[in-house]
């Protein structure tokens, strides 16, 4: 799998966010991983019906920011980290123009976040 996203993938990434529902919906998903969160339930917490809920993990999905797992006839939804990873990636790679120190101090939820973005190489 790749380690960069290109201009058209980082679009499709952020108009996939880029919608009220869609955004709860991979924040949960983020606060959920890894075990990942059944559709149903998702649908259901979220107060949206099931076909709706599945136009809006299947554009999840597609952006690159959601990955499907069919356990029996469940199927759980979890964020996709390295898709989330390249987006954060994309947005940041000019930061600067590549010196760090202008950018410090780095926003706090991504210095103490565990799954920071700068372990990805390459992104």
């Amino acid at each position: 799998m790749s380690t960069s996203i290109d201009e058209l993938g980082a679009i499709d990434a952020l108009g996939a966010l880029a919608q009220r529902t869609r955004l709860k919906v991979f924040r949960a998903l983020l606060a959920a991983h890894p075990q990942g969160i059944p559709a149903g339930e998702i649908a259901t917490t979220c107060g949206v019906p099931h076909n709706t809920m599945s136009s809006h993990l299947a554009i999840l999905s597609r952006a690159g920011l959601a990955q499907a797992d069919r356990q029996g006839r469940t199927i759980f939804y979890r964020a996709d980290l390295e898709g989330f990873h390249r987006l954060v990636g994309f947005l940041t790679n000019d930061c600067c123009q590549g010196r760090p120190e202008l950018c410090a101090p780095v926003p706090e939820p991504l210095a103490t976040t565990t799954c920071c973005i700068m372990e990805t190489a390459d992104v």
